[in-house]
C-alpha cells in the first residue's frame, strides 16, 4: 500500500511548492506533478497516476480543482479509483473516500451533478422546442470518423504511443465521444489492458 500525491498547477509560471508542502504530512511515497490547465483534456501525469495506483493505495490531493475539470470529471476519476480499490483524500475539502463521511459527501456531489445535468438537458430541450417552432432547428450532426484513421490511432494507443487524451485529440473528438466510439466498435480498454473487437 502506497501514499501517492497528485499535484497540478495551471501554468509553467505557477509554483507547485505550496501544494507539495501541504501534502508532505501524508508521508508520500510517489509524486505525480504537472503544469497544465485543468481544462486541458491531455493530462499525462494524471493518466500516469491512474495507471500506477493499485488496490490499497491512497491518492492525496490539495483540493478538487487540482484533480478535476468539473464535478462530472471528479466523479469519473473517483469511480476509476474506486474500481481499483484506491482511496482519495483531499486536504481542502477534508474528504476521505475510505470513511462513511467521505462516501456520504461523494453521494451528495453525485446528486448535485445529476441535478445540474438535468437542468442542462431541460434547457436544451426548451431551446430545441423554441427553435423548432421558429423553423430554425436543423438537428445535431455526428462527427464521422474514417475507420482507417480510427483503427490506426487505436493501434498507436495499444503500442502506448498515444494516451487516450492524445488519441481523442488526433481524431479531433472529445474523450467522452472517444469512449463511446470504442464501445460502439466493440473495443474495451481498462487499466491499459486491450481487448480486440467483438466478433460479429
Amino acid at each position: 500500500m502506497s501514499n501517492i500525491a497528485y499535484v497540478r498547477v495551471s501554468t509553467a509560471e505557477q509554483n507547485e511548492a505550496r501544494q507539495i508542502e501541504a501534502l508532505k504530512k501524508h508521508n508520500i511515497d510517489k509524486w505525480f506533478t504537472e503544469k497544465v490547465s485543468g481544462k486541458n483534456m491531455n493530462r499525462p501525469q494524471l493518466e500516469a497516476m491512474l495507471d500506477y495506483v493499485r488496490e490499497g493505495d491512497t491518492v492525496y490531493i490539495h483540493d478538487f480543482s487540482r484533480l478535476a475539470r468539473s464535478t462530472k470529471d471528479l466523479l469519473s476519476i473517483v469511480e476509476q479509483l474506486q474500481e481499483k480499490g484506491v482511496h482519495l483524500v483531499s486536504n481542502k475539502e477534508n474528504l476521505d473516500t475510505s470513511t462513511p463521511t467521505g462516501k456520504l459527501m461523494l453521494t451528495m456531489i453525485a446528486a448535485i451533478n445529476e441535478f445540474e445535468r438535468e437542468n442542462l438537458l431541460e434547457r436544451q430541450r426548451e431551446g430545441i422546442a423554441i427553435a423548432k417552432e421558429q423553423g430554425k432547428f436543423k438537428g445535431g450532426q455526428v462527427k464521422k470518423i474514417d475507420d482507417k484513421a480510427f483503427n490506426a490511432a487505436y493501434e498507436q494507443y495499444k503500442r502506448r504511443e498515444l494516451t487516450k487524451g492524445q488519441m481523442a485529440q488526433k481524431l479531433h473528438i472529445s474523450r467522452p465521444t472517444l469512449d463511446k466510439m470504442l464501445k460502439e466498435r466493440g473495443y474495451w480498454v481498462t487499466d491499459r489492458v486491450f481487448f480486440t473487437p467483438k466478433q460479429k
